[in-house]
């Protein structure tokens, strides 16, 4: 575990960057094109900030170390903490978001409308996606899941394309479906398992398989 908590810090600092924009916002007398170029700016500059502290997390992380690594454990009571950690496959998605974040940017400078809330929208579903890859907790990472949904299914709306209304509909009926039987399963397995920890979970999925009445021979 490293001295300072670099998941989290990288984890939200583009809900930080949404943050600092809405406060532009707030202080500007109104939409010009000098501030949203300044947001522009401020998100791009947050997203590269990100893939920096990503890249100081993978100086830390041994990948030839199984389990996971950089753990952070709060307790929140009711059963309920704020557990995040990596290992190979998440520590690989958080990478390949963070370096796909600013080039989402720049392909996005071209943007006039609402520039704004675009760029929060765009910085919220950051830290949503790196929560999601790095939550150790199944209540932490649907709720990190389901944030997401959230500022995709307005992107879509308002910024996609001719069929934008329709797409966005369809994208929160499928993931709505999807959510709904998704949480069963999470339910089902706390109840099982008696624990939210995905480690211990995960750990007590793999000692049912290797106990000797679970398996079917003759």
């Amino acid at each position: 575990m490293s001295g300072w908590p670099i998941l989290s810090l990288m984890t939200f600092l583009p809900a930080a960057g949404a943050l600092l924009i809405l406060a532009a916002r707030w202080s500007s007398s109104g939409q010009h094109a000098g501030h949203d170029t300044g947001v522009k700016w401020i998100a791009f500059i947050v997203t590269l900030a990100t893939l920096a502290l990503n890249l100081v997390a993978l100086s830390q992380f041994d990948a030839h170390q199984p389990g996971f690594q950089l753990v952070e454990r709060v307790p929140w009571g009711a059963g309920l903490e704020y557990h995040m950690g990596v290992d190979q496959m998440s520590m690989a998605l958080l990478l390949l978001t963070n370096f796909l974040m600013p080039l989402c940017i720049l392909a996005s400078w071209s943007i006039e409308k609402q520039v704004s809330a675009y760029m929060m929208l765009f910085l919220a579903l950051q830290t949503l996606m790196q929560g999601v890859f790095a939550a150790m907790d199944i209540v932490l990472f649907y709720v990190f899941f389901e944030g997401g949904l959230i500022p995709m299914f307005i992107l879509i709306g308002v910024w996609g394309g001719k069929n934008r209304v329709y797409a966005a509909f369809k994208f929160f009926l499928y993931t709505l479906i999807g959510s709904v039987l998704m949480l069963v399963a999470l339910i089902l397995m706390a109840i099982m398992a008696k624990t939210t920890s995905i480690p211990e979970i995960t750990a007590f999925a793999q000692q049912g398989r290797s106990t000797p009445g679970c398996r079917m021979r003759t």
